[in-house]
């Protein structure tokens, strides 16, 4: 690795997770239907997190349980992503369906049946976007975990002028 590249992959990942938490602290989160998830946690039962891959930013707030792998491409913005990841608390596994895909199924697998919860972008970095592509599918038959899509959104904060009531 070239020294540009080794200071790009030994700081992007650090300022990236400095900056999501930043952005947990500004934003006020409001979740919609999070029984669901919260109910399958409490109760130790495992599943599958699924989200669109344009709404990873602030999804390490989506996951309530104890351990959890998410499902991270092989590529160069891949290995940003999986160690900011790996800086916010979360185990990552490596693969997509254009390098590694069936070693990272079999990896999800394994740690299924170790109790972990996996986390996927059943859209994939290439698309198409917001596509279903089958290996979600085939994970949570292989694992038998129920797939819980979950989904992110933020709108402006809406200032009132001063004097006028909030």
């Amino acid at each position: 690795m070239r020294l540009p590249d080794r200071v790009v992959v030994g700081l992007v990942p650090r300022l990236a997770a400095a900056l999501i938490r930043a952005l947990r602290c500004l934003m006020r989160f409001e979740y919609r239907r999070r029984d669901i998830v919260q109910g399958l946690a409490a109760r130790g039962e495992r599943f599958i997190l699924a989200f669109w891959h344009g709404q990873m930013l602030m999804m390490p707030y989506a996951y309530p349980g104890p351990r959890i792998s998410v499902l991270i491409s092989e590529h160069r913005d891949g290995e940003l992503i999986a160690r900011t990841l790996q800086r916010l608390g979360f185990s990552v596994t490596r693969g997509s369906t254009t390098a590694g895909g069936a070693r990272a199924l079999r990896q999800l697998v394994r740690l299924a049946r170790q109790g972990y919860d996996i986390a996927i972008t059943p859209d994939g970095p290439r698309g198409p976007r917001h596509r279903v592509q089958r290996g979600v599918v085939e994970l949570a038959r292989l694992t038998g975990l129920p797939i819980v899509p979950v989904a992110f959104g933020a709108s402006k904060k809406k200032l009132c002028a001063p004097g006028t009531p909030s």
